[in-house]
C-alpha cells in the first residue's frame, strides 16, 4: 500500500484513543440513521399474531430421586423450593420473561405480572 493509500485508510477508521460517537458514526451511514427515525407499532407485528407460543407459570421446583417420587399418592405435599407469597417465574417459549403473583379470576387461578425481565436467557 502507498502512503496516500494508507492515509486514505486511516482518513475511514476511528483512531487508536479517540472515541467516535453515534450521530458522527450515524451521520456516514444513512441505514443507520434511518433506523432510530421510524415509530414502531402493534401492526408492525401482525406477521406473527398467529405463531404459537407456549407459556408456563412456574410456582416452584422440588427435586426427588424415583423412590421418593414412587412414593407420592393422593393427599402426598410436595415442598417446594418457594416460600409463600414468593414470586413465581412466567416463561414463554421455556424463556424467563416475567415473574408474577397467583390471583383468583372468577373462580380460576390467573397470574398478575409484577416484574418484566428483559434478559430472558437468565433461567432461574
Amino acid at each position: 500500500m502507498s502512503e496516500s493509500e494508507t492515509d486514505a485508510a486511516d482518513d475511514t477508521q476511528p483512531r487508536a484513543g479517540t472515541e467516535m460517537k453515534f450521530d458522527e458514526f450515524a451521520q456516514g451511514e444513512g441505514a443507520l440513521a434511518e433506523i432510530g427515525d421510524e415509530e414502531k407499532s402493534a401492526s408492525d407485528l401482525a406477521p406473527v399474531f398467529d405463531v404459537p407460543v407456549s407459556i408456563s407459570a412456574v410456582l416452584g421446583r422440588a427435586s426427588l430421586s424415583v423412590a421418593q417420587l414412587l412414593q407420592l399418592g393422593q393427599g402426598s405435599v410436595l415442598e417446594l423450593d418457594r416460600k409463600v407469597g414468593e414470586a413465581i417465574d412466567i416463561y414463554v417459549n421455556n424463556r424467563l420473561v416475567a415473574r408474577g403473583e397467583v390471583v383468583i379470576v372468577d373462580e380460576r387461578l390467573g397470574v398478575t405480572m409484577t416484574e418484566i425481565i428483559k434478559d430472558g436467557d437468565n433461567q432461574a
